[in-house]
């Protein structure tokens, strides 16, 4: 296996470069900085996070909503300069995985792309269960049959069509950046577009005799200190923090990048700054329409607060526009389906190239350059899971997504840790070096580690997800502890089939020799 070239490019400076590092094969310069952040939007899904989440934070802080969305950007910015930070240093698809092992050793970095794998695979197999349900709610509103929309009931129909939908995206990832970026375009702007109409007229509507609930602005709203209570804040905190998460795939995808170690941190920036501020808008602009109450169309309303943009397209855009919301959020949910195969492909292709996973995996399509066998992989577990989940009981599904949340601040806070330590040496030699990679990602880590914990304490009740419990505890603890609890025995296994990697002989833990400042 051939070393990866970890120079900088021109008029790049900072830690030296680290060793050990290997080339994948992958298809470099396929993406250019525009196209990394698209895709990095693409990923998060913001239509579809909004129609879903907009309803439960209302009812959780009230009309504090956006603020929350604020507060929840907040320890994703700044777990997003952890990130461009390492990347800068060591531009790796393997990304979280291979920068823990850089910092922390082996098996801490092998659970730390164990939680990004199992995170993705979920998300995966939500996504596509969305897009579903709204394939065929989107055909029954183009054909104005009840009973065609009424298909995404049928048990049989729904899952033949999500494992079509998941081959779809699975055979696009396969061939490539190249064509995941112009499949991105389109969406991206469709959604992005809609979105835009949607906020312009809840703001042009608000007030309107048609709108009972509607509510004046103020600007106590952008106030989280206003929030009724803390748990109430923590609650609607991990919603907004699951709205934000996805913003790293611009990093995954750093060896097929143009300027793969400056780049792909720009791009995540970008969007995130794009996701906050449509978060914002759209919030704002929907509280102001319909208000966060919970009777009417109020956005708390329990019988529409888990798809808001199914209640509110109607009476904010008219029957004829508002079939275009239900497109864009069909679109956002199939884009961010399409896009997720990007991370937990090319992390296990590079867990698989640092011997830390079956050598299988780290096999690119010579045509294609792309991680072909991890791709499908991530396609077939992602069918698997859901169909297994759907026949069992839909309640260990939301369950399972439910989980999700622990599983993301889990590996983001690593990271961030990671960055602080591994560039420790580094953190006195400038004001822009202390903040940036030592003292930004710390904080970071450490309010996603806070909320981490506090969500492992809430999962203990069985009240918490779909309110089932096995043995006394909340079916949601038991899922994500003992999802995390199945990547130490895969690791167990990987230990004996591989002791090179866990013996720190492939990936060696390092820190960066002092160089000048920048």
């Amino acid at each position: 296996m051939t070393q990866l070239d970890t120079r900088p490019e021109a008029g790049d400076t900072g830690a030296a470069p680290a060793e050990g590092m290997r080339a994948k094969g992958l298809s470099g310069n396929s993406v250019g900085l525009l196209g990394s952040a698209v895709i990095g939007v693409s990923t998060v899904a913001p239509v579809y996070c909004l129609t879903s989440t907009l309803g439960s934070t209302a009812g959780e802080v009230g009309v504090q909503m956006p603020a929350v969305f604020l507060a929840g950007f907040l320890p994703m910015l700044l777990v997003a300069f952890a990130y461009r930070e390492l990347n800068k240093a060591m531009p790796d698809c393997g990304t979280s995985f291979t920068w823990t092992v850089k910092a922390f050793g082996p098996r801490v970095g092998w659970m730390c792309g164990w939680g990004l794998v199992i995170a993705t695979i979920i998300v995966l197999s939500n996504l596509a269960g969305v897009a579903t349900s709204y394939f065929w709610l989107l055909a029954g509103e183009v054909t104005g049959s009840e009973s065609v929309a009424a298909l995404d009931g049928n048990k049989a129909v729904h899952i033949i069509t999500c494992l079509a939908l998941i081959a779809i995206a699975t055979v696009i990832s396969y061939r490539g950046m190249t064509a995941t970026k112009g499949v991105q375009y389109a969406l991206v702007g469709l959604q992005l577009l809609v979105l835009a109409v949607f906020v312009a007229m809840a703001f042009g509507k608000a007030g309107g005799t048609g709108f009972p609930t509607s509510a004046e602005f103020s600007w106590s709203w952008l106030n989280p200190f206003a929030v009724q209570s803390f748990a109430a804040f923590t609650a609607g905190l991990s919603l907004s923090i699951f709205m934000y998460w996805g913003w790293d795939t611009c990093l995954t995808a750093n060896e097929e990048t143009s300027g793969s170690s400056r780049t792909p941190g720009r791009a995540a920036l970008i969007a995130m700054v794009v996701l906050v501020g449509s978060y914002l808008a759209t919030g704002v602009a929907a509280q102001m329409v319909v208000g966060s109450g919970d009777e009417g169309l109020g956005l708390a309303n329990p019988e529409t607060s888990d798809n808001v943009f199914a209640a509110l397209a109607g009476p904010v855009m008219g029957p004829t526009l508002g079939v275009l919301l239900f497109v864009a959020v069909l679109a956002s949910a199939a884009a961010s389906l399409q896009t997720t195969f990007i991370p937990v492909a090319r992390t296990v292709l590079a867990m698989s190239a640092y011997e830390a996973l079956p050598a299988s995996y780290a096999r690119v399509h010579p045509r294609f350059r792309t991680p072909g066998r991890a791709t499908v992989m991530a396609g077939v577990a992602t069918g698997v899971f859901y169909t297994v989940m759907t026949l069992v009981s839909e309640h260990v599904l939301v369950d399972t997504i439910y989980a999700l949340g622990l599983m993301i601040c889990f590996y983001y806070a690593l990271t961030a840790f990671a960055c602080a330590w591994y560039f420790r040496a580094q953190l006195l030699r400038s004001g822009r070096d202390l903040l940036f990679k030592g003292l930004f990602p710390a904080v970071g880590g450490l309010l996603l580690a806070a909320v981490f914990v506090k969500t492992l304490i809430d999962m203990w009740d069985p009240a918490y997800g779909s309110g089932s419990s096995v043995l006394g505890m909340g079916s949601v603890f038991v899922i994500g502890v003992g999802l995390l609890a199945l990547g130490l025995v895969i690791m167990a296994v990987m230990q004996w089939r591989s002791p090179a990697f866990f013996r720190g002989e492939v990936l060696t833990s390092s820190t960066p020799a002092l160089v000048a400042e920048d």
